[in-house]
């Protein structure tokens, strides 16, 4: 995608996720984030919690590729910025939506409001800020 193709107000496409155990395990260790809460559901249960849930880390890399596969390899991230809700729980489905807030075309920066939901109500909402080259 071009930045000339983009328009104020456009909506992105769903973009829906499965979220399995292997998902926020794995996300959790390439993160480095040992916590037991991401791999060990007896930890996670023994403070409160139904079982292993996804970290932060985990959710910001796939709102990170959700708006870039859009977005096309003309585009790099210039910021994020996420507020975390609902826990992500395996065999919850998480379904990013978004909206172009936001088109610069004299510094190449497109604003892109995003969010995530899942049965519990929203995972994860905020902003991307995109370059184009």
């Amino acid at each position: 995608m071009k930045l000339a193709d983009i328009e104020n107000g456009a909506t992105l496409p769903t973009l829906d996720i499965d979220i399995t155990a292997r998902l926020i395990v794995g996300g959790a260790i390439a993160s480095r984030d040992y916590q037991d809460v991401h791999h060990d559901k007896a930890a996670a249960q023994a403070l409160g919690s139904p079982d292993i849930f996804m970290n932060i880390l985990t959710t910001n890399g796939l709102v990170g590729r959700y708006v870039t596969d859009w977005a096309g390899p003309e585009a790099r991230l210039a910021g994020v910025n996420i507020r975390l809700g609902a826990p992500n729980f395996p065999g919850d489905r998480m379904t990013f939506s978004g909206k172009v807030n936001s088109v610069d075309a004299g510094s190449g920066e497109v604003e892109v409001a995003i969010s995530g939901r899942n049965q519990l109500g929203d995972h994860v909402t905020g902003t991307v800020i995109l370059k184009f080259c």
